[in-house]
């Protein structure tokens, strides 16, 4: 977790007047160090590898405090709860989804990103927004299932 992404915690934390605090900071630290989309469960089962003494309450508060700083994403996959992602400066993705096995890709596309910017203005509409989520099976699922 990148200095700045800490300090942009630690204000967000004052402005709602708490404090950064051990606890806090692993989760926040163990979040920023996992690669792709994690769910809470998956948080804490991480964070609880670290310090055994993390409940899921303090889990799941901590990341709500992240996304309300603006520093995690929240996605739902189809899923009946939600994943997170750093929310980070490096740009806009979109998502593929394996519904055999959970697996979801990244991928960025800059004509799939002009051809939406196109329909927009086709339609005189602003787009402020968006996200892209293409579901269907993966290399590994086809193969198995064969």
């Amino acid at each position: 977790m990148s200095r700045h992404m800490m300090e942009i915690f630690r204000s967000h934390l004052v402005d709602q007047g708490l404090r950064l605090t051990r606890q806090r900071e692993l989760i926040a630290k163990t979040f920023f160090r996992h690669k792709g989309h994690i769910s809470t469960e998956e948080l804490h089962h991480q964070a609880q590898k670290i310090d055994a003494g993390i409940g899921y309450a303090t889990v799941y508060r901590t990341i709500k405090l992240l996304y309300e700083a603006g520093l995690a994403a929240q996605r739902s996959f189809g899923e009946c709860f939600a994943r997170y992602e750093p929310a980070t400066e490096t740009g806009h993705h979109d998502h593929l989804i394996c519904t055999g096995c959970g697996k979801i890709v990244e991928f960025e596309n800059d004509r799939i990103e002009s051809l939406q910017q196109a329909v927009a203005v086709e339609h005189e509409f602003r787009i402020t927004d968006h996200k892209l989520e293409l579901y269907g099976t993966c290399k590994e699922c086809q193969s198995s299932s064969k």
